[in-house]
């Protein structure tokens, strides 16, 4: 092998190293194992990394809310224990992924994030029962898929980058496929009562109805021209 096969390969293998690196810092878990350290740590540093409004709305019990949307947000977790773990969350796992790449950076030894969010943990039934109707009830959802032979529900939040994305041809076929199908939008955030009784556990959410009766689930960013194959 010549010199400069060599040095390639080297390169190469060194690339190779460093992408294979695990970071031990660093643990994206599942809302159940989330919930078990938290039960196991003492004084569990648990941090709510969204807006004071979401905080406010529902939180994890005794979690900190420290916005990570905020300039302030690297100065406010300075103020905790970098010598013990730290746990994260968002609504899906976006924003919570970001702060804790930033708490790894400023030296923590562990940081457990919550895989999926609250609406994980809402959705695997570790959220406090709450007897309080937020938006939509069950019942009007239920007259509303009633009402149309054929209806698209598009869960959607404003904080949600996928979502947002896809607000555009969304909206645009609410007006281009009214002989169709009827399209509805409903924000998660206004309607938190619905995202609890259908077991939401990520946005956006589509779901398409003929006759009442669930077709079609998708949870994550679709494409509009992957979508519109759904509707046809």
């Amino acid at each position: 092998m010549n010199c400069k096969n060599f040095f390639i390969a080297l390169f190469s293998l060194l690339i190779l190293s460093c992408n294979g690196q695990k970071n031990d810092a660093y643990e994206n878990i599942t809302a159940a194992a989330f919930s078990e350290k938290i039960k196991t740590t003492p004084t569990a540093q648990i941090i709510d990394v969204r807006t004071p409004e979401e905080y406010a709305s529902q939180h994890i019990d005794n979690a900190k809310n420290i916005n990570w949307n905020e300039s302030d947000f690297e100065s406010k977790a300075s103020e905790l224990d970098k010598k013990q773990p730290v746990f994260v969350y968002c609504m899906v796992g976006g924003r919570s992924k970001k702060a804790s790449d930033k708490l790894v950076e400023m030296g923590f030894s562990k940081v457990y994030d919550l895989q999926g969010g609250i609406m994980k943990w809402n959705a695997a039934g570790f959220s406090k029962p709450s007897g309080k109707i937020i938006g939509m009830c069950s019942q009007e959802y239920g007259d509303l898929l009633k009402s149309k032979p054929k209806i698209m529900i598009n869960f959607y939040a404003n904080w949600c980058e996928p979502c947002v994305k896809m607000k555009p041809y969304i909206t645009q076929m609410q007006t281009d496929l009214k002989d169709q199908i009827t399209i509805v939008r409903l924000n998660a955030d206004e309607n938190k009562t619905l995202i609890a009784d259908l077991k939401l556990d990520g946005l956006p959410v589509i779901l398409i109805y003929e006759n009442a009766e669930l077709k079609w689930k998708h949870i994550g960013f679709i494409s509009e021209e992957d979508l519109k194959k759904q509707l046809q």
